[in-house]
């Protein structure tokens, strides 16, 4: 995995100097866009490219550089995605560093996250894998885009209306779920030409682990210790997410707790505020709640891999990337 992670890396960055001596060729002004554009793409697991390459060998096809650059794509596609989504969410920080909109204005970072969604289609098809391989994943690249985006826009509606868990969950397969596993790891299978067989298998693992991902997420959302997410902790409950934890917490909560939980959330949330909020959430059992359904899901996700044929080598990613999209901190 390491080993892939540095390949990635590699190709990210040689694709994305090559495009940013061309924008700075335009006009040099350009240079606090383009040292934002390195920002934006420094950093994290790059998870999402592994899902695509382990798709691509889980298909029977060989270890090549143009695969490895296919899936790299995938991080731009997470690299827009996120820019865009800490404007919407307010995100004064990211990965611990000064977020696009809070550093250049929300203009500048709306223009950074639509060329980084534009460079991540431009990577793909300039990857070096043949033509036919690119043409029949060309249907599940224009979904996976399809579901990042309703996905984005269900939540906008949902912030602050009545708590659903059923309706969290519908998000968090579009949202995340989607375009962090199932949809990357399916563009790696049908660009290898995964059998019937293989797709089904894939799909399996893929749709119960990308919500158990979200929902790991949605935790550390409001647990987590921000100089190890490198995120501030008070996003998601100032925004009022729709999350399946505060779903839990509100139908799980007591009276008192729950009219409290209602009080705390309606308006800005103060560090004191998120701490009362977190014991409402802990004496509600909703975190313990969720930990189980990521288990759970995790669970579902190795047993489909113990019931297919996959390669054995493709098998053991799939299942060491189990472990790495949902353990705790």
């Amino acid at each position: 995995m390491t080993d892939l992670r540095f390949r990635v890396d590699r190709a990210l960055t040689e694709f994305v100097e090559t495009e940013l001596g061309e924008l700075l060729a335009l006009d040099g002004g350009l240079t606090p866009v383009a040292e934002q554009m390195r920002v934006s793409i420094a950093g994290g697991k790059r998870i999402r490219p592994a899902f695509c390459y382990w798709g691509w060998r889980a298909s029977g096809q060989p270890d090549t550089d143009a695969m490895v650059r296919a899936a790299a794509a995938l991080e731009l596609v997470h690299a827009a995605a996120i820019v865009h989504d800490d404007i919407i969410d307010r995100s004064p920080l990211r990965r611990g560093r000064v977020t696009a909109h809070e550093r250049l204005g929300d203009g500048l970072a709306i223009m950074i996250g639509d060329l980084l969604m534009a460079w991540a289609g431009q990577l793909f098809h300039a990857s070096g894998l043949p033509r036919t391989f690119l043409a029949r994943a060309l249907p599940v690249w224009a979904t996976m885009g399809r579901e990042l985006v309703a996905g984005e826009c269900l939540e906008i509606l949902r912030t602050g209306g009545a708590p659903d868990l059923a309706r969290s969950l519908a998000i968090v397969r579009f949202k995340t779920g989607s375009y962090t596993v199932e949809r990357p790891l399916q563009i790696g299978a049908v660009l290898g030409g995964a059998d019937p067989a293989t797709l089904r298998a894939l799909a399996a693992y893929a749709r119960p682990l990308g919500e158990a991902f979200q929902l790991r997420d949605d935790l550390w959302g409001v647990f987590g210790d921000p100089a190890r997410t490198g995120k501030s902790a008070l996003d998601d409950l100032t925004g009022r997410k729709p999350t399946a934890l505060l779903a839990l917490t509100l139908a799980r909560a007591t009276g008192p707790d729950r009219r409290r939980l209602g009080d705390l959330i309606d308006g800005p949330v103060t560090p004191s505020d998120a701490a009362e909020i977190r014991d409402i959430m802990r004496r509600s059992g909703a975190p313990a709640e969720v930990r189980q359904m990521i288990d759970d899901r995790a669970e579902t996700a190795r047993a489909a891999l113990r019931g297919s044929r996959l390669a054995p080598e493709a098998a053991t990613a799939l299942t060491r990337l189990i472990c790495e999209a949902t353990a705790d901190e």
